[in-house]
């Protein structure tokens, strides 16, 4: 399979996003991951610093690029001509949601799956609301995070504090 699709708000990108990126990337030629700027949802991080952050990330990987995309995820797809979208799943919870999303992604595009890659065990836990309520609270974060994004996350609380 040439490309698959990996999209999220990444905010912050988490141990737990990379190792589905790392996963991924073994099984397709080419993975682009897509930050999804939806302009309703309040992020910690800027597009591009975001932007920035993951393209730092995933530097070490010649068929990882990452993109900022302000429409439907499944319109990004179907523009670079990708058959698949890739989704990480922690829990049943996650499951559901993901789920529900495919059936709407296939309503709009049926030419496009959805493929569900469950998280390693000791990712299980990582969520990036719950990262960032740890750091605005001063709490280390280092073993949920790059030490890029630890940094990040460190320097925005500490100018809100």
């Amino acid at each position: 399979m040439a490309l698959a699709i990996f999209a999220g708000s990444f905010d912050p990108p988490t141990y737990g996003h990379l190792n589905i990126i790392e996963r991924a990337r073994k099984m397709f030629e080419k993975i682009d991951v897509v930050i999804a700027v939806n302009p309703g949802k309040k992020c910690l991080f800027s597009d591009d610093e975001r932007l920035e952050a993951l393209k730092t990330l995933v530097s070490q990987w010649d068929n990882v690029s990452v993109h900022l995309w302000n429409g439907l995820i499944v319109d990004y797809a179907s523009s670079r001509g990708a058959k698949v979208m890739l989704r990480g799943i922690r829990n049943v919870t996650d499951f559901s949601y993901e789920f529900d999303l495919s059936l709407m992604n296939r309503t709009l595009n049926n030419s496009i799956e959805t493929l569900f890659i469950p998280t390693e065990q000791k990712y299980v836990l990582l969520k990036s609301s719950s990262i960032k309520e740890l750091a605005s609270f001063g709490a280390d974060v280092s073993g949920m995070v790059p030490p890029l994004i630890a940094k990040m996350l460190s320097d925005k609380f500490q100018k809100t504090r």
